[in-house]
């Protein structure tokens, strides 16, 4: 999971290194930071003690998976890609959105059962 969240952040830079230098501080830096966050976070996740905080970390690695997913149509709407970098794109997003979901509900924090 996290070479694809890697991938999908080398991409993200490639992609954004074309984008109009009025963006820079802009849309390309947010698609960086996000994208590079996604990866980051899996990667500290695995390096905690135990599936409460790895949970976490999987969780935010989510939310950032969620923002990168919107920054690229916008771009795409704003001319700063092509349609085909932009479905590549959204390929890579799918199923890393999807690996993570599957990897959020595996580490879950079990409900305690009273009894």
């Amino acid at each position: 999971m996290w070479q694809k969240a890697h991938r999908l952040a080398l991409e993200s830079y490639a992609a954004t290194a074309r984008f109009p230098r009025e963006e820079l501080y802009g849309l390309t830096s947010q698609i960086r930071r996000c994208a590079a966050s996604i990866a980051a976070n899996i990667a500290e996740g695995c390096g905690k003690d135990g599936n409460p905080e790895f949970h976490r970390f999987l969780q935010i690695a989510s939310g950032s998976t969620t923002e990168r997913e919107y920054h690229f149509p916008l771009a795409k709407d704003l001319a700063m890609l092509s349609s085909s970098e932009y479905q590549k794109s959204a390929g890579m997003v799918d199923e890393l959105r999807r690996m993570l979901a599957w990897s959020i509900r595996r580490v879950a924090p079990k409900p305690r059962t009273v009894g």
